[in-house]
């Protein structure tokens, strides 16, 4: 009640996948064509990379002038246009950083010399524009407590952005404000600085309510504090390395969208496959296939199933890189469509108690001390399914936690009666461990979409 209720996501956002590419119009259809070819549910391609692309030391990132590449992006009216008969949307994204532009006129508009300019970048204790590291380049913050540095930037996003056509953003970072920042508003960063994200996802937030149709934009944001679930639309969980491990692997995603449920956030999903990939002479970490497997069976039951290429696009395998990882893809992307009905009762509920759509089972059941000690082995998508994702290389079979009663297995339909313990259960690629309440109609009605479709046999 406090933190407010995050409102319900758009019906669009059900009805597929969010596909995540980069490399402009041609590519952008190329792909959609083999996802149509094999009826994948497609609801948005989510195109970062709108505004300009360049290559770091860390990867291949943006450009952080937010104005349209149109040569990167040649006939983007066109791609909105046929996109927008089949309903599928356009999504993009958007930070609060400014990077200056003054040796690439080819961006346009330098906006970073517009917001220093006219005083709209956060300072130094002696009154200089704060410049922060990102990699090989440094960038400005918007100081969100200049009511006209906030005008500028939403006007920006209201042309840019809504004004060509897309639907909603990743709204990116706002945990970097330095803790010796001189603002506007005369606070200091350091009792400013964990304020930062709710005053990114109100500006985000006034900005779609003020477009037409306000209601059906989304924008997602990793960056948060106590307020933010009043404001954000969506969460996602920042970025994972591509790897296995607990601690910024697949299993972390895991455990971040459960403890983020205890806290609000009850909508929110992750990268499939990771984010960070690394090469040095010391570590290197790349995508591999079967973690991106793994890591679409995992995205398919939670509240968004969206894609990332990541930091290096051309040395992490992607969904599309083969016939296998494709048709991967696709079928989970129906089985996420077949579980919507479902999925739209739990985010209406979010919205109303603030219970998550993805959630600890201790939440479910505060009584069972067993459940209280899962880390990510298993969650609950409300109180009707359970979920233990395949987190390990090479794993056939999961331990998974059901709690006491019987259980249906959603492949065979095998019923288990648990006393409340743990159990090693089959999970062979394509066959996650999914399980939901014996006379569930949601988990019954869910199974029987799958075999009208013809996901499972009957």
């Amino acid at each position: 009640e406090r933190a407010g209720r995050m409102r319900p996501l758009p019906e669009w956002v059900h009805r597929g996948a969010i596909v995540g590419i980069q490399g402009g119009t041609e590519k952008v259809r190329a792909i959609y064509e083999k996802l149509k070819k094999l009826g994948a549910p497609v609801t948005a391609f989510w195109l970062q990379d709108w505004e300009g692309q360049r290559k770091t030391s860390f990867g291949k990132q943006l450009w952080w002038n937010w104005q349209l590449d149109r040569k990167r992006y040649p006939g983007w009216p066109r791609l909105h246009e046929d996109f927008a008969k089949r309903d599928i949307r356009l999504l993009g994204y958007i930070n609060p950083f400014l990077v200056d532009t003054k040796d690439a006129p080819e961006r346009g508009r330098n906006l970073f010399r517009e917001a220093v300019d006219n005083g709209y970048m956060v300072k130094t204790p002696d009154g200089k524009p704060h410049l922060i590291p990102n990699t090989d380049f440094s960038a400005i913050l918007l100081d969100l407590t200049n009511p006209r540095a906030v005008a500028w930037i939403k006007n920006i996003i209201r042309t840019e952005m809504g004004g060509n056509g897309m639907s909603g953003w990743m709204a990116d970072f706002g945990e970097a404000l330095p803790w010796d920042a001189a603002h506007f508003s005369g606070e200091r960063g350091a009792d400013l600085h964990n304020r930062y994200p709710e005053l990114w996802a109100r500006l985000n937030r006034e900005v779609v309510e003020g477009l037409p149709g306000g209601k059906d934009f989304l924008f997602f944001m990793r960056a948060g504090y106590t307020n933010s679930p009043r404001y954000s639309t969506l969460f996602w969980l920042g970025d994972q390395m591509v790897t296995w491990d607990e601690h910024d692997g697949i299993r972390s995603a895991v455990t971040g969208m459960l403890s983020g449920g205890f806290s609000g956030y009850s909508l929110q999903h992750g990268d499939i496959g990771g984010y960070t990939a690394l090469s040095s002479p010391v570590l290197s970490y790349f995508r591999e296939k079967e973690l991106l497997l793994r890591w679409i069976e995992l995205s398919a039951f939670t509240a968004v199933f969206r894609t990332h290429e990541g930091n290096r696009p051309d040395e992490n395998l992607q969904f599309y890189s083969d016939e296998e990882a494709l048709a991967h893809f696709s079928r989970f992307a129906k089985i996420y469509e077949a579980w919507g009905f479902y999925r739209k009762e739990l985010v209406d509920e979010a919205a109303r108690t603030g219970m998550p759509v993805a959630r600890h089972p201790w939440m479910e059941y505060p009584a069972d001390p067993a459940a209280a000690t899962i880390r990510y082995e298993c969650f609950m998508l409300g109180s009707e399914l359970l979920v233990a994702p395949v987190t390990e290389k090479g794993a056939v079979m999961v331990r998974a936690y059901l709690p006491a009663g019987t259980w249906r297995h959603l492949w065979t339909d095998r019923p288990t009666v648990s006393r409340g313990e743990w159990m090693e259960v089959d999970a062979p690629l394509g066959q996650p461990a999914v399980f939901y309440r014996d006379g569930s109609s949601a988990g019954m009605r869910f199974r029987g979409v799958l075999m009208e479709q013809g996901l499972i046999a009957r």
